[in-house]
């Protein structure tokens, strides 16, 4: 224990017998002496005693995706150390393939108590959803903030990345490597973020390349957010002689660097792949992935701050905030073949 105080008195700069105080609840300690003492004890790793815990101010519900894709448990961990930090304590309900959907998570959060609910790439980016279920929460009086999505029929702040953006970025640095036949590899049409990816792809291939609308549609290939997904979308874009392809997301750029090698065809020399999210460990891979980094850490400490103003009562607009996103190069693109003219497409 004499180990122990001495730690924690060297990190907060106070003398043993200061620490003895604090820790026994004695009074004759200053307010900020004793904060300085408690933070040193977290810092350290050590417990607070009981009596000295912070209480929370309540609970705040994160509904999720699964979470298989990376960039969900990334989002959710900076929600939850934001919330952490505000003296919140998160609820994480995550959806899985059989199990409970977002209205039964919802309902179950409700139930609880929770002060607030923040949803993730939920049924608000579902273009065939009925939002309904959105104002129905609202006139239970549970303030809600919804991340990666948007609709104008739900009253309520968004927080979402710049997926046009996204993709005049990605766009931009295949055609500067002189790729013309360039492929998109996205999720279900439904889905709002899918949408906008596809308004970024087409205004820049129409624009830097000059191809027509029906064109650019040949380029687009719609499948499943998963590794098998993107290697199923690469493989129909190869066929189609793209030279590099864009997917929506990392987890389908692993499945496209995939496609490529059952193809005997290596990445990038003879196709160049662009992820998107910036997954963590993603910088490790076979090649390091070139990808567009979502601003994941601006994106959850922006969703937490505009719900704790909602909490507070004092409410930010109820509109889309959002976020531009980061091209991050390494070594998953490169030169089109043949001095970037691009294949032909295969009879």
């Amino acid at each position: 224990m004499t180990a122990r105080l001495a730690d924690i008195a060297t990190q907060a700069g106070v003398s043993e017998a200061t620490v003895s105080r604090v820790l026994n609840g004695k009074p004759g300690v200053a307010a900020a002496t004793r904060e300085s003492v408690l933070a040193a004890l977290d810092v350290l790793g050590y417990e607070r005693p009981v009596r000295l815990r912070r209480r929370s101010a309540g609970l705040v519900g994160l509904i999720t995706p699964e979470l298989e894709n990376p960039i969900f448990p990334a989002l959710a961990q900076v929600i939850g150390q934001a919330l952490t930090r505000q003296g919140y304590t998160p609820v994480l309900a995550t959806q899985t393939p059989g199990g409970s959907t977002e209205d039964e998570l919802t309902e179950m959060l409700v139930d609880r108590g929770v002060s607030g609910i923040i949803f993730v790439s939920g049924l608000h980016a579902d273009t065939s959803a009925d939002m309904q279920r959105y104002e129905q929460l609202r006139g239970q009086g549970v303030p809600f903030v919804l991340v990666n999505g948007f609709s104008a029929k739900v009253q309520a702040p968004f927080i979402s990345p710049d997926d046009r953006a996204a993709m005049r970025l990605a766009v931009t640095h295949l055609v500067a490597l002189g790729h013309t036949r360039i492929g998109l590899a996205v999720g279900p049409k439904r889905f709002v973020p899918v949408l906008r990816k596809i308004e970024g792809f087409h205004a820049t291939m129409r624009e830097q390349l000059g191809l027509s609308e029906e064109e650019i549609e040949e380029l687009v290939q719609h499948s499943l957010y998963t590794l098998e997904g993107g290697q199923a979308a690469a493989t129909a874009l190869m066929e189609r002689g793209c030279t590099a392809v864009v997917c929506a997301s990392d987890m389908m750029a692993l499945g496209a660097i995939r496609a490529a090698r059952r193809e005997s065809r290596e990445v990038p020399r003879d196709l160049s792949v662009v992820g998107y999210d910036d997954s963590p460990l993603i910088a490790f891979t076979d090649p390091p992935l070139t990808t567009i980094r979502q601003p994941v850490t601006a994106m959850g400490q922006a969703a937490v701050r505009t719900l704790l103003e909602e909490i507070g009562g004092t409410p930010a607009p109820h509109s889309e905030f959002v976020f531009m996103p980061e091209l991050v190069v390494r070594g998953s693109t490169a030169a089109g073949p043949a001095g970037g003219s691009g294949s032909a497409p295969r009879p």
